[in-house]
């Protein structure tokens, strides 16, 4: 299992519960999140950037030495 730094850029949403959504959701197809924060608002743009920790499961190599 390795972890990464993620950015990403949320298009804002309806209400606070659908935008954590999204996020959650974004999170989840580049890994297992850990933690996340909202690090900053386009208000002109509708879109959110977040910044992320997520675990990834590391693929065990075929080859054998």
């Amino acid at each position: 299992m390795t972890t990464h730094f993620i950015t990403a850029e949320i298009d804002l949403q309806a209400t606070p519960s659908q935008l954590h959504q999204e996020i959650e959701a974004e999170l989840q197809r580049r890994g297992e999140p850990l933690r996340w924060a909202v690090t900053s608002v386009d208000s002109e743009g509708q879109t959110a950037q977040v910044e992320a920790i997520v675990t990834v499961a590391s693929q065990q190599s075929a080859v054998s030495k």
